[in-house]
């Protein structure tokens, strides 16, 4: 069985492996353990807090396997985005250039560097490590943060983002930073990478071209990738668009991934969650592979989530001891749940 919980001071040297695992592009997790460590304090800080609005906040979670005691992957979330440096995108637009007289009637597409998402609440950080994506794993590892942001809206904004990783071959090599970013960067895409993952966005400010950017002046196969995510991504972006997220046109600085969007209260597990008592029964209850519950528990420093087959009835809910365990609470406990995937009608 798997649970999730809040990351540790002892999950140190397992992130720094996911780190290492999860390769350029996965901007959030830098390859260095005195960053890493900082990430870890900050969010067991936010965890401690009685915080009654939204700021610049982290939470990080783990996936454990419960039978080995072992953190198999990680998860998070950053309340605010944009506060402490500037957030970077672009804009996918159209310039018309015509001329009446010459009869001649253009349209571009272009990119413009932007801050529209600053502020906004973004989920992140999301790995699994290969070996454990089956049994859900993947979708309770991603959607497990809707379910603690349904118990604390307060801590989060109203709307949303998820940055898809872009595309990169086996190599690392991202076409899109090939095509445009080394002109103005002079470096490689995963030193870049590792710069912003790092905290140093200033170099981004001062080396980005200011102006609209028009695609059709990009090497062809740059411009094919933009909005593209990278083939391990394609399952969470999946995921992600099922719970009611959207694409607006937004993508990544370095690599041309997606951002997507969704308001927080529309986020379909956030919508349909409801709180529950909690029955325990003897008897363990396998997984519904055709649509089990996320269960957690409501306590915030202590949160713990997983998947169950549920026996619902009214306003309680059956838990196997197993279950119960997992998330350390007892009988007549109040616990969050909802459905891993949409209700059929």
């Amino acid at each position: 069985m798997y649970f999730i919980r809040p990351i540790a001071e002892q999950d140190l040297d397992t992130l720094f492996e996911i780190a290492v695992e999860s390769g350029p592009g996965f901007t959030s997790l830098p390859e260095n353990q005195e960053l890493l460590s900082a990430k870890i304090r900050s969010s067991l800080q936010a965890l401690r807090q009685n915080i009654t609005k939204k700021g610049p906040e982290s939470y990080l979670f783990v996936l454990v396997e419960m039978e080995s005691n072992t953190v198999v992957g990680t998860t998070g979330i950053e309340a605010a985005v944009g506060l402490k440096d500037p957030w970077y995108h672009y804009r996918l637009g159209t310039v018309v250039h015509a001329s009446r007289e010459l009869k001649i009637h253009n349209r571009f597409e272009t990119l413009y560097l932007c801050n529209d998402y600053t502020g906004c609440s973004e989920v992140c950080t999301l790995y699994l490590k290969p070996e454990h994506r089956h049994s859900q794993n993947g979708s309770l590892l991603s959607k497990s943060r809707f379910l603690f942001m349904a118990e604390y809206p307060q801590r989060f904004s109203k709307r949303v983002i998820a940055e898809m990783r872009g595309y990169s071959d086996e190599a690392g090599r991202s076409p899109f930073w090939e095509g445009l970013g080394r002109h103005f960067f002079s470096m490689d895409y995963s030193q870049a990478d590792y710069l912003t993952g790092s905290g140093n966005k200033a170099f981004i400010a001062e080396l980005m071209p200011k102006y609209t950017i028009y695609l059709h002046l990009l090497p062809e196969e740059a411009q094919q990738v933009i909005g593209r995510v990278h083939a391990n991504t394609e399952p969470a972006r999946k995921m992600l668009e099922n719970e009611g997220f959207r694409f607006e046109n937004y993508v990544d600085i370095f690599d041309a991934g997606p951002t997507i969007t969704a308001p927080l209260q529309k986020i379909r597990a956030i919508r349909e969650s409801r709180y529950a008592k909690v029955q325990i029964s003897k008897e363990r209850h396998e997984h519904d592979d055709s649509n089990p519950f996320l269960v957690s528990n409501t306590r915030r420093h202590d949160f713990r989530c997983c998947l169950s087959s549920l026996k619902e009835s009214e306003d309680t809910v059956a838990l196997d001891n197993q279950s119960a365990a997992a998330l350390h609470v007892n009988e007549g406990d109040t616990v969050r749940i909802v459905e891993l995937k949409q209700r059929r009608p």
